[in-house]
């Protein structure tokens, strides 16, 4: 046996066979020596045992590294393929709910996820395998008290088969409606009292892209009730001081303690929910608009300033003529002397 392991050794060396082999069959060749000179009986199984049990740990070491290379290759080609939506962010305005992102996609779709925290996930079947950049979700999100979150998924196009479990996904912010939909700027009328002691504005609730269950458009108001109020921004038309006014009506009334009368005032409103967090309390500002005010005179209208300025500015100016003027004769007249200066007399 032991001159048989040993010209197994040599005849494996010759023939090139894995240096981990002949490692195995020198173990051997040292174990047999041993239990020889010992006296105890050599194993006949222990090259075969240690060469299998050699070549099992290789066929193992080769199976993970195809494993994880595959892994690995295959991964890096789905991120390739189809990367990650960035930037993803709600939009919300008046209960229009969009969720926006980038970039445009080139060979590959979205498909977006959403839910309440905690309960399954959902689809919005205008958002499966889109080459949009937005969803809508707006009535999708119907619980408009509760907390969303959504998922842009990067999936191959619409027919294209993929073996992936799991696409690539980014993960939004989460969203509460009720808390975090910007109120859009309102209208409002203005009208003055025959006394012109009173200004009243008439503020129209803004609509919502809500529709109640007789298909009607929902208000502003019919989603806050009594948490809405108005924010009214005003100042007299010839200056820049401003007052504010909180209303919870939308009627809201300016009596001789706000303004006074027969002076027009310019305003400016804007929706305000005392309930949200203090970044998202007011809406939009609306467009200003003024009051009439009573015929009044030069000096009631513009102030005795301006007046006065406007009269200084006339008189510079006409100061500035009169100078260049006299400047002007002078430099005539000297250039006439001059001229007859330069004649010579004639002769007798």
């Amino acid at each position: 046996m032991l001159s048989l392991l040993v010209t197994s050794i040599f005849w494996t060396t010759e023939k090139g066979i894995h240096a981990g082999e002949v490692i195995v069959r020198l173990r051997c060749l040292r174990i047999l020596i041993k239990r020889t000179v010992h006296g105890s009986v050599p194993s006949d199984n222990c090259f075969y045992t240690d060469l299998l049990e050699y070549k099992m740990m290789r066929m193992e070491r080769i199976f993970i590294f195809f494993t994880t290379f595959t892994t690995l290759f295959f991964t890096n080609g789905v991120s390739g393929d189809y990367p990650k939506a960035q930037n993803v962010s709600w939009l919300s305005i008046n209960f229009k709910t969009l969720l926006l992102w980038d970039p445009e996609p080139t060979n590959y779709s979205y498909t977006i996820e959403f839910s309440v925290i905690g309960q399954n996930r959902k689809k919005n079947q205008h958002c499966i395998r889109t080459m949009e950049t937005e969803c809508d979700l707006s009535n999708s999100l119907m619980d408009l008290k509760a907390i969303y979150s959504a998922d842009v998924l990067s999936k191959p196009l619409l027919g294209v088969n993929s073996d992936l479990i799991e696409f690539p996904h980014t993960r939004s912010e989460r969203f509460t409606p009720y808390n975090d939909t910007l109120i859009g700027r309102p209208e409002f009328k203005i009208e003055v009292s025959k006394d012109k002691r009173k200004i009243t504005l008439y503020v129209e609730d803004p609509l919502t892209a809500l529709f109640n269950e007789h298909n009607q458009q929902r208000t502003i108001r019919d989603v806050f009730a009594d948490e809405l109020q108005y924010k009214v921004t005003f100042g007299k038309a010839t200056n820049t001081g401003k007052k504010t006014k909180i209303s919870a009506s939308s009627e809201i009334e300016l009596d001789r303690r706000d303004v006074d009368p027969g002076v027009s005032y310019c305003f400016n409103v804007q929706a305000y929910i005392p309930s949200r967090s203090t970044d998202k309390q007011l809406g939009k500002l609306s467009q200003r608009q003024c009051s009439p005010g009573d015929d009044k005179s030069v000096f009631e209208e513009y102030g005795i300033g301006v007046i006065a300025t406007f009269i200084l500015l006339i008189i510079m100016i006409v100061v500035a003529a009169i100078v260049v003027t006299v400047v002007c004769c002078k430099r005539r007249k000297n250039a006439n002397r001059s001229g007859k200066e330069g004649v010579p007399l004639r002769s007798v």
